[in-house]
C-alpha cells in the first residue's frame, strides 16, 4: 500500500536509516569511497553512477535512501571538483557559454523537482526497476559520449533551444531519481547540440548540475525518508571524503588505461550492477 509522502511502508520503516543495512566501518567505506572515486575521475566524472548499485547491494540501503545518500555525496563532489575544474577551464571561458548554461536549466531545474517526486511517491520494488534501466540508459550514454563520434547537429536557434529544453528536462528526471550529477548525459547533450568542444562541456555540465541538484536536494528534504542523512552523517562525510580523493587519483591515472580496454570494463559494470539492481529485493 502506497504510503503518503515517501514511498511505501518498507521505505517508512527504515525512514531514519538505521535499520534495513549493514553497519560498515569507516576504514572500509572510505575505500570504496575512493574506489569509486578512482573509476569516475579515470572518464572525467564524479562515479556516482557506480557508487548508487554499491549502496544498494552492497551496504544494503533501501531504493529511496541510496537515492538521497547518492544525491548528497554527489553534491559534495561536485562543489569540490567546480573550483578545481575552473583551473583548467578559465571562468570567462565558461561565462561565454552562458546562454548554453540557462538554455539546460530551463529544463533541469523542472525535471529534477518532477524526478525527486516520482521517487519519493514510487514503491520501493518499482524504484528499484526504474534505477535498474536507468543504469542501463548510463551504460549506453558512457559507451557512446567515447566512442560514438558524432558532431554537432546542425540545428536553428528555434530548434535548438526548444531541444535543449527538453534534453534538459529528461536529464533532470534522470539526474534527481539516480541521486546523480548526471555529467554522463549533459556533457554528450551539450556536444551535440551546442557544438561546444568536450573539455569545455565538462565544465558546463557542472555548471547546470549544480543548480540541478540544490533543487533535487530541496525536494527530497520535504520526505521523511531524507532522515537517513542524519542517521548516517559519518558515513556520508567518510565516503564522500574517499570519492573525492579517489576522484583526484583518477583524473592523474586518466589515460593510463585505454579507453578500448576502461570503457568496455565499466559498461560492463554498470549492466551487470543493474540486474544486480533489478533483482534487488
Amino acid at each position: 500500500m502506497m504510503a503518503t509522502g515517501g514511498g511505501d511502508s518498507e521505505t517508512q520503516t527504515n525512514a531514519r536509516g538505521d535499520a534495513g543495512h549493514r553497519k560498515p566501518s569507516l576504514t572500509w567505506t572510505f575505500a570504496a569511497g575512493a574506489g569509486i572515486g578512482v573509476l569516475g575521475g579515470m572518464i572525467g566524472l564524479g562515479g556516482a553512477e557506480f557508487r548508487l548499485p554499491l549502496l544498494i547491494g552492497l551496504f544494503g540501503f533501501l531504493a529511496l535512501q541510496a537515492v538521497i545518500l547518492n544525491k548528497a555525496m554527489s553534491l559534495i563532489v561536485v562543489l569540490t571538483a567546480l573550483p578545481a575544474r575552473l583551473v583548467s577551464v578559465p571562468y570567462a571561458e565558461v561565462v561565454a557559454q552562458w546562454s548554453v548554461i540557462v538554455n539546460l536549466l530551463g529544463g533541469t531545474l523542472i525535471g529534477a523537482w518532477v524526478g525527486a517526486t516520482w521517487a519519493t511517491r514510487m514503491r520501493s520494488a518499482t524504484l528499484y526497476r526504474v534505477l535498474a534501466a536507468l543504469l542501463v540508459l548510463i551504460a549506453i550514454a558512457l559507451a557512446w559520449s567515447h566512442f560514438g563520434g558524432t558532431g554537432a547537429l546542425d540545428l536553428s536557434p528555434v530548434t535548438r533551444t526548444v531541444a535543449g529544453i527538453a534534453a534538459g528536462l529528461a536529464i533532470g528526471v534522470v539526474a534527481a531519481l539516480m541521486g546523480v550529477a548526471g555529467g554522463e548525459l549533459l556533457i554528450p547533450a551539450i556536444v551535440l547540440l551546442f557544438a561546444v568542444d568536450i573539455k569545455t562541456a565538462g565544465s558546463l555540465s557542472l555548471a547546470v548540475s549544480l543548480p540541478t541538484m540544490l533543487v533535487a536536494f530541496a525536494r527530497y528534504s520535504r520526505d521523511q525518508s531524507f532522515q537517513v542523512l542524519r542517521g548516517n552523517a559519518k558515513f556520508v562525510a567518510t565516503m564522500s571524503a574517499g570519492s573525492i580523493i579517489g576522484t583526484v587519483l583518477g583524473g592523474l591515472l586518466l589515460g593510463v588505461v585505454p579507453d578500448a580496454v576502461l570503457i568496455p570494463l565499466l559498461v560492463s559494470l554498470l549492466l551487470l550492477s543493474s540486474v544486480k539492481v533489478w533483482r534487488h529485493q
